[in-house]
């Protein structure tokens, strides 16, 4: 397989139900993952959600390159406007960060109330991104800290609950998954190789080969190293031989191989990579 078939269907539908979900809110949390800090955006974010305040949170950046993180923070900055934050799905710290940066970015929403002589409602948040950036896992982090369920607000189906997570914040509780037209089969096979669109979309086989092109390309010696191939070029038949698994007549496994490199790399084994590049 050369190509990565993934077209979802009624994207319109999906695009229409989301805009239901974010006229409900004040600040639009958007999920990246890290690793591929382009790949995984929309790409058309601002006609999607408006004017709306959003922080942008890159997040799995500690499976990402270290050196890298502050260099896609400060370029999504400049190219958005908005709020970057380095956030991990391993780690309760950077909560407060979130909230904090929230509460900042809500601050000009009370102003306005109080000049129309309106009391300060609680800042009305919801988590988007694409699917497997850690949109449910920064949800249920945040609701870990309030924990208070608010109930469904008019418009809202039964459901969407509202959680209280602050006594100024309250946070939708289910992610709003954003829709892809992606068309770039680079795009697609990095999105496939952090598992972010479904398995029968791609073949294991194509995926791994591919990712194993830019990971020669970007971090030849830690891949070298992990695998432990001495000289031998970079495949996933020698990376098969050096464990000995063999099929029928010998053969290295690929299939077993393609699925075991996919793993190592989606769980941080190999080491902590970028695959986009900057521009």
């Amino acid at each position: 397989m050369s190509h990565i078939h993934w077209y979802p269907g009624h994207i319109a539908k999906a695009e229409k139900a989301l805009r239901e979900k974010l006229s409900l809110v004040d600040v639009v949390l958007e999920v990246l993952d890290a690793r591929i800090p382009i790949s995984s955006s929309y790409g058309d974010t601002t006609r999607l959600i408006g004017q709306k305040p959003r922080i942008i949170l890159l997040n799995k950046c500690d499976l990402s390159d270290e050196n890298e993180n502050p260099k896609w923070k400060k370029y999504i900055e400049e190219k958005t406007g908005a709020i970057c934050l380095l956030t991990s799905n391993s780690s309760s710290k950077d909560t407060n960060l979130i909230i904090n940066k929230i509460l900042e970015t809500a601050k000009p929403i009370h102003e306005k109330m109080a000049q129309k002589g309106l009391l300060p409602r609680a800042i009305r948040v919801m988590v988007i991104g694409m699917p497997n950036v850690g949109k449910s896992s920064t949800i249920n982090r945040l609701i870990k800290r309030g924990k208070t369920k608010t109930g469904a607000k008019a418009g809202v189906t039964r459901q969407q609950q509202w959680v209280r997570v602050h006594d100024k914040i309250e946070l939708l509780d289910t992610p709003g998954i954003i829709p892809s037209r992606q068309e770039d089969q680079k795009a697609i096979l990095k999105l496939a190789s952090v598992n972010s669109i479904g398995e029968k979309a791609y073949d294991n086989e194509h995926t791994a080969r591919e990712l194993l092109k830019i990971l020669v390309k970007k971090y030849e010696e830690i891949l070298r190293k992990y695998y432990n191939l001495g000289q031998d070029d970079v495949t996933i038949e020698n990376i098969a031989l050096s464990r000995n698994w063999l099929v029928k007549d010998g053969k290295p496994d690929v299939t077993r191989c393609s699925q075991f490199i996919l793993l190592n790399f989606r769980d941080g084994k190999i080491g902590k990579i970028t695959l986009d590049d900057l521009e």
